[in-house]
């Protein structure tokens, strides 16, 4: 995160200056070994921020999060212009450092329901001067950050943008009252990822879906994961005629042949693995140098109680996996038999209360 008073999670890292510049510099030389590249991902949550760790979000415009996770989050107070050009500046602070301390990267995170995502949203953003509007002006925001982060880490560092294909399954959603609305839906995002071309952007990488309006379930199990098989795949092919940056697809991969169709395809030239890895952290060795065939199955987390299983869903997965990677940190392996009341106290025990206000159940982290 770019600043210390805003985050989107307990235990989130904050660069916002050089203070921990060591561990920094540790933590890149760790990622980078044996020739690896390690980027930084920069983000702000804006009023995705839960009211157990900021009783004062900001937002591009007021309104609080809507539906079962609205109670978790304070009221978001709008932005200034001048607010708004201090979180520019504090993103390419914060891609300076990265570079600084040795990461070989850096990626803005423009997705999830998070800050860059609220501006782009005609939902969220309701702001009628040079920030809101069209989607010209809505973007405004975005290729401001990423001409700051690129002015400051210079034009051969690599500079990555996640991006929403759309922050809904559908383009319209027709909500509880009748109405209809839109949010930031495909045809958009496409511009804006020629507009991000133009200006130098060196990858995209696709998700879609918000905290309030999740892709996908975060409980599913290797059943689910089967059916569903690998997200934004549609929307990666209608991009692959519209662009000639590099593409990122992440979500649902779990075995070699899936990742080799993408790419094969041509739908995109980079594939993200994240919960795998977390139960096999040596997945890209096994399947680049050892050609192993298998398939990684993710398990059902539960509690065992359907009530705390339904009341802590999302929370419950994250937690389960942040315990996973917990054991590696330590030396440790994973094991997948850890049941999710294990995982709910280990997350109490780490972050407090917080840890049981809604986290990432956004698109496919």
């Amino acid at each position: 995160m770019v600043d210390r008073t805003q985050l989107g999670e307990p235990g989130n890292v904050a660069v916002e200056d050089e203070r921990d510049l060591d561990m920094l510099r540790r933590w890149a030389a760790a990622g980078t070994r044996n020739g690896a590249h390690c980027w930084m991902q920069i983000n702000h949550p804006g009023r995705q921020s839960p009211i157990t760790i900021n009783q004062h979000p900001y937002a591009p415009s007021g309104g609080k999060l809507e539906g079962d996770y609205g109670r978790f989050f304070a009221e978001p107070t709008a932005l200034t212009v001048e607010q708004i050009h201090d979180i520019v500046r504090r993103f390419a602070t914060t891609a300076r450092i990265a570079k600084k301390a040795g990461f070989t990267g850096v990626e803005i995170h423009a997705a999830h329901g998070y800050l860059i995502n609220q501006f782009l949203s005609p939902e969220d953003n309701r702001r009628t001067d040079e920030y809101g509007g069209d989607i010209e002006h809505r973007s405004r925001f975005l290729f401001e950050v990423f001409a700051a982060v690129r002015e400051a880490v210079g034009p051969d560092f690599p500079v990555a943008v996640k991006l929403n294909s759309s922050d809904v399954p559908i383009a319209v959603k027709i909500d509880e009252r009748g109405g209809s609305f839109s949010g930031f839906d495909e045809k958009e995002s496409i511009w804006v990822m020629k507009q991000l071309e133009k200006r130098g952007v060196d990858l995209i990488d696709i998700s879609g879906g918000t905290l309030e309006k999740p892709v996908i379930q975060t409980n599913s199990g290797a059943l689910e994961d089967r059916r569903r098989g690998v997200y934004f795949t549609e929307f990666a092919r209608r991009v692959k005629g519209e662009l000639t940056v590099p593409v990122a697809l992440t979500g649902g991969f779990r075995n070699a042949r899936d990742m080799e169709r993408a790419l094969d395809e041509g739908i995109t030239q980079m594939i993200g693995i994240a919960r795998p890895l977390a139960l096999v952290p040596d997945l890209p060795k096994r399947i680049i140098r050892d050609r192993w065939e298998g398939s990684v199955d993710l398990p059902w987390v539960t509690t065992g109680v359907k009530a705390l299983d339904r009341a802590f869903g999302g929370i419950l997965v994250i937690s389960w996996f942040e315990l996973q990677m917990n054991r590696i940190g330590h030396g440790k392996r994973p094991d997948p038999r850890i049941g999710g009341l294990r995982a709910l106290c280990f997350a109490i025990g780490k972050h407090g209360p917080a840890a049981l206000a809604p986290r990432r159940r956004k698109g496919h982290q």
